[in-house]
């Protein structure tokens, strides 16, 4: 008896290292449909930007005046539109909307406790003094005063709600609650008389496609070649080719049944240990300069995603305001003004 149960598992793992081997020879092997024109965007946080130093406005009109970018993904801080608990201030964001709307671009706007840029999770400093439960809820009350204010509005083609919220362990944030993230998604629908489509996106190496996209009508993925690792002390290429990127959708799609996946965040800035302002052009050249911006841009056309949002428009600012180094902005520029 004992030796026919060995050879049971001894069959299992056989077939399971056949079954993974397999699986890992279908993801890392073939080419994706290549797409010449990609519909790119780029992120803006205004709060990445006052970090900087800078003023948040003029560089908000030089991405949309001296770029031309057509798409947006714009963020709607906690801090920011509630500084003050019940006391919401719409000013910034408005502006922001107002300013893209006038030129015709597109916005995604993310809402919650986890959006983009560092620390992950913005929370006022009023709520840091609330239990688990009373934050939850006043965040409901925070996304359905967003919800309720953009009604009508055609600048906002997105909801995205949270940012990367099945990535764990990355970013200064309470613990994941997966059943308060589907109040989160539930309230937007039910909230939203637009019937806008709710974005939701994961790490494109490092977390679950499909638990994200099984509960969202657009899944955005992100898209990072070379990051810093805290275990490691060093910077570490991941060894992925573009094709995976475009399997991996297409089997998430299948699985889930979303309609449509995108790039939500492109790789076009350096990933370093401390900020970008306490580093030298110098050091961050070793992770993005030129020839590597060039190469992620054509990296990306090989992924078969046709939108694409690019994850560094401040800090080719930053390098062409502060260090007269205009190289990326001006290839930047390329994507959407065309000679």
């Amino acid at each position: 008896m004992f030796k026919f149960i060995l050879k049971i598992i001894i069959v299992f793992i056989i077939l399971s290292v056949i079954f993974l081997a397999g699986f890992l020879i279908y993801l890392f092997t073939g080419k994706a449909p290549v797409v010449e024109e990609i519909n790119f965007g780029v992120t803006f946080s205004q709060y990445f930007a006052e970090q900087m130093d800078f003023d948040w406005k003029e560089m908000y009109l030089a991405i949309l005046d001296e770029l031309g970018v057509k798409k947006l993904r714009l963020v709607a801080y906690w801090q920011k539109v509630e500084p003050e608990q019940g006391k919401y201030s719409f000013e910034d964001l408005d502006w922001q909307i107002e300013e893209a709307g006038k030129r015709d671009v597109e916005v995604i706007l993310v809402i919650g406790r986890k959006v983009p840029r560092w620390p992950e999770c913005h929370i006022p400093e009023w709520a840091y003094q609330l239990n688990e439960s009373k934050q939850q809820e006043e965040l409901l009350s925070l996304i359905s005063e967003i919800v309720r204010h953009y009604q009508g509005n055609e600048t906002i083609k997105v909801w995205q709600v949270e940012n990367e919220p099945f990535l764990i362990g990355f970013g200064e944030c309470p613990e994941f609650n997966k059943e308060f993230l589907e109040k989160e998604i539930n309230l937007v629908r039910e909230l939203d008389t637009d019937k806008r489509p709710i974005l939701l996106t994961a790490s494109g190496e490092l977390s679950s496609w499909t638990q994200p996209a099984s509960r969202a009508d657009i899944f955005g993925t992100t898209l990072y070649r070379i990051v810093w690792s805290d275990v490691f002390e060093r910077h570490v290429e991941y060894p992925i080719p573009a094709v995976f990127y475009y399997k991996r959708a297409q089997l998430t799609k299948l699985l889930t049944g979303v309609d449509k996946a995108i790039i939500v965040e492109l790789q076009a800035e350096p990933w370093n240990h401390l900020m970008i302002w306490e580093t030298t052009p110098e050091e961050q050249d070793k992770t993005m300069n030129l020839e590597k911006f060039k190469e992620i841009i054509e990296y990306t056309k090989q992924t078969g995603f046709e939108e694409a949002y690019l994850w560094g428009a401040e800090w080719w600012y930053w390098l062409k305001e502060k260090h007269n180094i205009n190289t990326l902005w001006l290839e930047a520029q390329k994507l959407w003004v065309k000679s």
